[in-house]
């Protein structure tokens, strides 16, 4: 429990552990992985686990099973989906936010799924990297570099995301010819 403005009420992570019994399990993944999100986390890794291992209530299994699919370091629930898609789909664990390096060693991006063996890369795609001509512009730019440094970006929105089949057939393509 935390105070805010004199009242007691429950902190993020201990929220978490409560809806425990009435989220699904993709949505407390989703959750978690809020919590220790890449900007601003709230919390740890270390600080989920402890307070999974204290928490005895209603949907503790499922909370358990969630806290061994949180990964820190995402930055939207989409990514955190798109991962979770990748898994039960049997295709390796990709780095959440991957750094990305160029052949001098200069910083060109933070991949949002990262297959480095194959130099794939998966990037959801919301709307505001349309929207916004801003984001838009630095989105090609970066792009650019990827693909000339020799990566494969696979760029995901909702609607791939929606035709499942193909979404797995282009992964599963680019990681093969990937190596």
């Amino acid at each position: 429990m935390e105070m805010v403005d004199g009242l007691r009420v429950l902190t993020a992570v201990e929220t978490w552990c409560q809806v425990s019994a009435t989220l699904s399990l993709d949505d407390l993944v989703a959750m978690g992985d809020g919590l220790v999100r890449r900007r601003k986390p709230l919390t740890t890794l270390e600080g989920l686990r402890l307070a999974v291992s204290r928490y005895s209530g209603r949907g503790c299994r499922r909370l358990r099973e969630a806290f061994g699919l949180v990964r820190a370091g995402t930055d939207s629930s989409r990514e955190t989906q798109l991962r979770l898609l990748m898994l039960r789909a049997g295709f390796p664990e990709p780095e959440v936010n991957g750094l990305i390096l160029n052949s001098h060693g200069a910083e060109i991006a933070h991949g949002d799924l990262v297959f480095r063996a194959s130099r794939t890369i998966l990037e959801y795609e919301g709307r505001h990297h349309s929207e916004n001509a801003l984001q838009f512009a630095i989105d090609i730019s970066r792009l650019d570099e990827l693909m000339e440094e020799g990566w494969r970006v696979i760029r995901v929105d909702r609607t791939l995301m929606a035709r499942r089949a193909t979404l797995l057939d282009k992964v599963d393509r680019a990681l093969r010819a990937g190596g």
